[in-house]
């Protein structure tokens, strides 16, 4: 890398590369559009290769693909230098960046930050929202710190990750349905029974398909239209408990939970806002635990 290399560079280049879009890496970034293209030229210049295929849809090339990790590596070096710098009474500071499941923003998140911010005012935190796959590229690439989500982390020797305990979840059911009268539905009482589900890829969808018997006839794009269309008699689904479902019947399913669990970048763990918030979400599970609120689903969230 050249001496006259920009961290602005870097930081433009790690979003263009997320979003794949420099209108939306404009947006996001708060520059017009046309300063998004000259900071990405300027470093492709910086570098000596190009970054990215110009096509009918923007992607990387394999320089560009390779850029991405120390991108965030040096991004991350930087905020954790500042963070040090600023550490004049040993307190945690910089900026953390948290992700999670919207289920989980709107109903664990909030009594966890609230209480982490209190015990330590000069940590900046940024909360954001997203899918379980873009949660874990976002934090393999450095942008976010730390994510929670439900199911099981990667097995991926770069993450680290912990539970912070188990989310009931319920099948729900249309007010006419067979299955809505019962206190309590057993895996065997489930099959053939037609389900709405989550693409591929999700972790309630993975659930579902370990579960020998229903038969997944429709996909929806997030819980919240799931909901819906059980509400509308189109079949039955399987959510958390905390999600709200007008309409529908809950109806508890027998030993049916999923975890909630934390990850972070097993390198970073060290960085003392990361750790502080690893150590109290550890220690302090009660604060970030459900309660018989009810939350709307939005974006796909497993």
């Amino acid at each position: 890398m050249g001496e006259t290399m920009e961290l602005r560079h870097l930081r433009t280049f790690r979003v263009v590369a997320r979003t794949l879009n420099f209108t939306h890496a404009a947006a996001e970034l708060h520059y017009a559009q046309s300063s998004v293209t000259e900071q990405i030229q300027a470093l492709e210049a910086e570098l000596g290769s190009k970054l990215f295929e110009r096509g009918r849809r923007l992607r990387l090339t394999a320089a560009g693909e390779r850029l991405v990790g120390y991108a965030g590596q040096v991004l991350s070096l930087v905020e954790e230098a500042k963070a040090a710098v600023d550490d004049e009474r040993g307190e945690p500071g910089g900026n953390l960046t948290v992700g999670a499941l919207e289920t989980l923003c709107a109903h664990r998140m909030p009594g966890l930050l609230s209480a982490y911010r209190a015990r330590w005012p000069r940590v900046r935190l940024s909360l954001k929202e997203g899918g379980r796959g873009e949660l874990y590229r976002t934090v393999r690439s450095s942008e976010m710190d730390v994510c929670f989500t439900f199911g099981e982390a990667p097995d991926d020797p770069a993450f680290a990750s912990a539970s912070l305990g188990e989310e009931p979840l319920v099948v729900i059911v249309p007010p006419a349905h067979p299955l809505a009268g019962k206190e309590e539905i057993r895996t065997g009482d489930l099959r053939g029974v037609g389900f709405l589900a989550t693409p591929p890829g999700c972790g309630f969808r993975e659930m579902l398909d370990r579960i020998d018997g229903p038969v997944v006839d429709t996909e929806v794009g997030s819980l919240a239209a799931l909901a819906r269309c059980v509400a509308a008699g189109m079949g039955c689904g399987i959510v958390p408990a905390v999600v709200d479902h007008p309409g529908a019947v809950a109806v508890p399913l027998a030993g049916g939970t999923t975890t909630v669990t934390m990850t972070w970048r097993r390198r970073d763990e060290h960085k003392p806002s990361i750790a502080a918030l690893i150590a109290y979400a550890l220690s302090n599970k009660d604060t970030c635990s459900s309660d018989s609120s009810k939350v709307n689903a939005g974006a796909i969230d497993a």
